[in-house]
């Protein structure tokens, strides 16, 4: 189980990558189905809860100035069960997801039978940069300084949380309370984009793998833990949203796998190809592209099928539209349209970004997907039964678009040094860059320059200096653009 775990957390770390819409469209993890930008705001599911904020380190393992720093971190507590300090009575505790925690709130029930069942206090925490648990108060400064986004990782992430709760026993006079925690989807999965579910069930999982002391047991629903490190196929998602719909209509499923040809056969018919696009589909804005239809034709398509729960059955509805659609003889394309109003509703416009652009340097989750959360999700062709174009997943366009989102790691190794032998000598992405030579020692490229050195050891130094030069100049861009 160890390795198993560390390699599972090592990796993703390590890679500081993750895919955009290179391919095809991975969805986003979460709770539920992400809402629209434009739904009208609702009454606040705080009402009645206590809302606290907790004064959490920015950094829990490193003792660089900046790691002193610090930033009010929400939790929410349910007092409705709780009936006091009682030996025998838990802690619930639901891990917030890449949201408001009010979002998982709204959501998560069972948490609340079983603080019903206990007599429990039920514990709601919120992610940081999530919500309202963001550093220096803004998400744009945030997410656009290089050395503060860093600290958006799933393992400050548990340390926050394990901080969180240790101070939740102390302050109630729980000090021998057992905690249980829950996560869904992400909040269940990580230790320490692409985009497969909503939530944070990897986090319950390994938090009780690494807090053992905190947690008692650990509830993960919808985590994709195994996605990661190819241990997993990639088509695994993508087959198994196409078995939902051949399942629900042979023809349905049937007039979306031709669909996307159609799109682009229309597309192509320059200049008005897109427009008619924009114009079928009541677009809120003019398609640049076929490929800002098919992300959003994607979404609608997995988003059912992700969250065909039994009563809305919504695979179903998109189905019974096109296929009704069918019988009045309308084209493929009119077809897609109905089912995309059967499961979107009736609106004036629809926003193909509606659930956030793929690759939104300011959205905190897809930094997090940039940089742990690396699925090799895609359609390989392999699945003949898929009712989506092949597109496999594209590990080198995954790191071209890692790179132009986001900064580079310099591994310097000279080797003569013995150290060399652990240390990173490749390429592992055009961002994470090896300088190597074959003559250095340990640390020398760091050392003062002397005028007889050699010009391998002034070419290296050149070329690590040549990189920070673009990181500060990009830093400085960043930080005229956030003030």
């Amino acid at each position: 189980m160890d390795s198993i775990l560390s390699q599972s957390i090592v990796l993703p770390l390590l890679l500081l990558l993750a895919s955009s819409y290179a391919s095809a469209h991975i969805p986003r993890l979460g709770v539920q189905r992400r809402a629209s930008r434009n739904k009208p705001q609702q009454a606040s599911t705080l009402d009645g809860l206590a809302t606290f904020y907790y004064k959490q380190p920015l950094d829990h393992f490193n003792y660089q100035p900046q790691s002193y720093d610090t930033f009010d971190q929400r939790y929410v507590i349910d007092f409705k069960y709780w009936q006091g300090v009682n030996l025998n009575a838990p802690i619930i505790v639901g891990f917030g997801s890449e949201g408001d925690v009010e979002d998982d709130i709204s959501f998560l029930d069972f948490p609340i039978r079983i603080a019903s069942r206990y007599k429990a206090m039920l514990v709601y925490l919120e992610h940081r940069f999530y919500g309202n648990s963001v550093p220096f108060g803004s998400i744009e400064k945030a997410m656009k300084n290089a050395s503060v986004r860093g600290y958006l990782n799933s393992a400050q992430a548990l340390a926050d949380y394990a901080e969180m709760l240790l101070h939740i026993k102390k302050m109630f006079a729980s000090q021998t309370s057992p905690i249980i925690v829950i996560g869904a989807s992400y909040g269940g999965i990580f230790h320490d984009h692409n985009r497969v579910c909503h939530g944070y069930t990897v986090l319950a999982s390994w938090f009780r793998l690494k807090y053992p002391h905190i947690a008692l047991g650990a509830l993960a629903s919808s985590a994709p833990i195994l996605y990661f490190d190819n241990i997993t196929p990639q088509d695994g998602y993508y087959s198994i949203v196409s078995k939902s719909f051949k399942e629900t209509s042979q023809t349905c499923h049937e007039t979306i796998r031709r669909s996307w040809a159609e799109v682009d056969r229309i597309a192509n018919n320059k200049p008005e190809g897109l427009m008619i696009l924009s114009k079928r589909f009541k677009t809120c804005e003019k398609l640049n592209g076929s490929d800002e239809l098919k992300y959003y034709l994607d979404h609608v398509f997995t988003s059912a099928a992700q969250y065909n729960n039994p009563h809305e059955k919504p695979v179903r509805g998109i189905c019974a539209a096109i296929d009704e659609a069918a019988r009045k003889n309308s084209d493929v394309i009119e077809q897609v349209v109905a089912g995309v109003i059967a499961f979107m509703g009736e609106r004036d416009c629809y926003d193909v970004f509606e659930s956030g652009h793929p690759d939104n340097p300011i959205d905190p989750f897809t930094w997090q997907e940039y940089s742990e959360i690396v699925m090799p999700i895609g359609v390989s062709g392999k699945d003949k039964d898929s009712m989506f174009p092949t597109a496999p997943f594209d590990f080198n366009k995954f790191k071209k678009d890692c790179k132009a989102l986001y900064g580079v790691i310099i591994f310097s190794n000279g080797l003569k040094d013995p150290y060399s032998s652990g240390g990173v000598l490749h390429n592992i992405s055009e961002s994470i860059v090896a300088i190597s030579t074959a003559e250095g020692s340990h640390c020398l490229d760091l050392q003062e320059g002397m005028e007889d050195d050699p010009e391998w050891l002034i070419s290296q130094r050149k070329a690590e200096m040549d990189i920070i030069d673009a990181w500060i100049s990009k830093y400085y861009v960043d930080l005229l653009q956030s003030n």
